[in-house]
Order: structure tokens, then C-alpha cells, then sequence
């Protein structure tokens, strides 16, 4: 096969959503119980309701004479490639991930994946508290950071007490650890 046809990586992310985060080569996608069962359900809900009753309305506009003027079946079909790419990137996604429970983190004196942490800017008074989650379920509005943000990766191994630094969009920031909690 001519090699202008054949993908060079091995990650093969064709059935990502626009704008889905992605991993790094290599790594491992780490979940917490809850990333997980929330990735699970939708899938769950995509092959048992979702997809089995576009099929069947697909089914119906199919039946109703010429296709190519067919609204429903037009929409239809292209909303089921749509569903059938989102359930080939779930599978994916909870083939390839490994699950962590932050309760039975051994080492609880310092970061690392699962950790609920408050920090402090050093020149300021401003706590703030995230918790470090997959790639999939990370929500920065709702406190929650990816493993692999530029933050998350200064947090990891540092302990209670600990300055540490790190490159933000708003330039270089010191924040000061002040509590880790395994929840």
C-alpha cells in the first residue's frame, strides 16, 4: 500500500469530536470512577435508546419513496454517522482507560491524579480549589483539571506547604499549596 495512505501515528483518533481533548502519544488515559461511569452511560444510552430509534425512523423515511429529497432520511442518516462516530470514540476511551480511586491513594501527603487541592497565589489572597481528573471529564468552571494542564503537572508531587511555579496564559504565576484532601 503507497505509504500516502497509511496514518504514521498509531493513535487513531478519526472518530474524536472536534474539539475533544486529546492524549499525549503513549500515555495512559486515566479516569476516576466517576469520569468513567458518566463516559459509560452516555455510551449506554447512545446503543440501547438513541441509535435503535434513529434506525428505526431511518427505516421508516427509507420507506417512503425518493431518498434524495427526503428530509428525514437525509438528516437521519447523517445524524447516525454522527452517533456511530461518538460510540466508536467512547468504546475507545473506556478500552484504553484505567480507572483510579482517589480514596485509596496511598501517599496522601503529596498530588498526584485524583487530588481535591487548594491553593493560594503567593502575591495574593486568592484560594482557589481543583481537583486533578481525566482529560474527559475535566470542567475548569467547576474546579476540575485535566492530569496533563500546564497547572495540574506543577501540582503533582508537591506537598502541603509548597511554592510552586508555573507558566499560565497570563505569564509566569507562583501558588502556594495549602491543602490536599483524597476524596
Amino acid at each position: 500500500m503507497n505509504k500516502a495512505f497509511v496514518k504514521e501515528n498509531d493513535q487513531d483518533d478519526d472518530d474524536a469530536p472536534p474539539g475533544a481533548p486529546s492524549l499525549p502519544p503513549g500515555t495512559t488515559n486515566y479516569m476516576t470512577r466517576r469520569g468513567y461511569e458518566i463516559l459509560r452511560t452516555e455510551l449506554d444510552q447512545l446503543v440501547r435508546d438513541e441509535r435503535p430509534k434513529l434506525v428505526e425512523t431511518v427505516r421508516w423515511a427509507a420507506g417512503n419513496g425518493d431518498r434524495s429529497e427526503n428530509g428525514d432520511y437525509i438528516y437521519g442518516k447523517k445524524r447516525l454517522r454522527e452517533i456511530d462516530r461518538r460510540i466508536r470514540f467512547l468504546i475507545k476511551r473506556l478500552e484504553n482507560s484505567t480507572v483510579v480511586t482517589p480514596s485509596e491513594q496511598e501517599n496522601t501527603e503529596q498530588v498526584f491524579f485524583g487530588a481535591t487541592v487548594t491553593v493560594c497565589d503567593v502575591d495574593g489572597d486568592t484560594e482557589q480549589t481543583y481537583q486533578i481528573v481525566g482529560v474527559d471529564e475535566a470542567n475548569a468552571s467547576e474546579g476540575r483539571i485535566s492530569w496533563i494542564a500546564p497547572l495540574s503537572r506543577a501540582l503533582l508531587k508537591a506537598r502541603e506547604g509548597d511554592v510552586v511555579r508555573f507558566a499560565s496564559p497570563a505569564g509566569l504565576r507562583e501558588i502556594e499549596v495549602l491543602e490536599i484532601r483524597y476524596v
